[in-house]
């Protein structure tokens, strides 16, 4: 059982290519429908500079942030036949990520998006390439102690099934899910096997909603929908509030790691959050500890360009969580 990995993350992969925005250029507006981006139409806008960020997606991001924590992380995905592809796979060998269940689909490309930057803020434009999506085979060497299932193509609705039959088959296995676009326009019926297979569900406080249904301004009626699905513990992030957690027996929250300065980029701060407490509770840490560590690497993510260049290390985040301010701490929810 030693070669096992201890996680095998499951989504796209893709690459993106940051274009940053001149503030100058374009402004911003909200209205009931939401805050919105505008640029002027029919005209040349200059912009900043890019930089082109390979083997990203909130699947890939976990894959990256449970290597970095010192796991035994594998990566299932598909790319296509072209030089992104190999590009992703050499990030993927570089940060210790088992590539060896990566498809290869040489008659497709692999997954490009580009990243609108507005200060912090993003708009990101993506496309998922109709990839022929399988579930490999897993040898006994190679079932994981816990599998993260997140952002795929739509493409892609067979493939859950697939993942379904084979934790069928593996009880053993833990399943952590956060849910992407496309899974959660497929609904919560449609991946009823997912969502009951669960051992950890995390979304947003939006995606709650979407997902259970329930009472936007009422956070223990959303932990009643979510938990009503299947999973046991389930995780729902809100913004500048910080994070609640419900493990059927207890409900917390948690607030934000200080910020060491203005975020520069927002992108990848959910997937840290996500992955770092799944991570935790893998090392054997309680939900309190969970909770602490995960905003730690949002927090870190948010500082640097992208989703991936600011996740930290086991030590990296004990040692912020020794220079923690004192009401860094779970607190009960009532």
């Amino acid at each position: 059982m030693a070669d096992n990995p201890d996680v095998i993350s499951i989504g796209d992969i893709v690459t993106d290519d940051f274009i940053d925005l001149i503030e100058k250029e374009e402004h911003t507006y909200s209205n009931e429908q939401g805050k919105w981006l505008a640029i002027p139409f029919g005209t040349k806008i200059p912009f900043d500079h890019h930089e082109v960020v390979p083997a990203v997606g909130n699947a890939a991001n976990a894959a990256v942030a449970f290597a970095r924590l010192g796991l035994k992380s594998s990566f299932a995905t598909n790319i296509g036949g072209d030089q992104e592809g190999r590009d992703m796979i050499a990030v993927l060998q570089k940060e210790g990520v088992d590539h060896r269940f990566v498809r290869i689909n040489p008659k497709h490309k692999s997954n490009f998006h580009f990243v609108l930057r507005f200060g912090a803020e993003r708009t990101i434009l993506i496309k998922h390439e109709e990839y022929d999506y399988h579930w490999p085979h897993l040898s006994n060497k190679e079932i994981p102690k816990w599998a993260y299932f997140s952002s795929i193509s739509e493409h892609a609705i067979e493939y859950h099934d697939q993942v379904a039959d084979w934790l069928d088959h593996h009880p053993e296995v833990k399943l952590a899910f956060q849910p992407g676009t496309f899974q959660m326009a497929a609904g919560a019926h449609r991946l009823s096997r997912i969502y009951k297979h669960s051992e950890v569900l995390i979304l947003n406080r939006e995606e709650a909603v979407t997902v259970g249904g329930g009472n936007h301004e009422d956070i223990d009626n959303l932990f009643d929908h979510l938990h009503a699905l299947g999973p046991k513990i389930v995780v729902i992030t809100d913004g500048p509030k910080g994070a609640y957690t419900s493990d059927g027996q207890q409900r917390l929250r948690m607030p934000l790691y200080p910020d060491p300065a203005e975020p520069i980029d927002r992108t990848g701060a959910g997937d840290a959050f996500a992955s770092t407490f799944v991570a935790a509770l893998i090392k054997g840490n309680s939900v309190e500890g969970a909770l602490q560590w995960a905003p730690i690497n949002s927090m870190s993510v948010v500082q640097k360009v992208g989703a991936q260049a600011g996740l930290l290390s086991e030590k990296q985040i004990d040692h912020y969580l020794r220079h923690s301010p004192d009401n860094y701490r779970p607190s009960p929810l009532r």
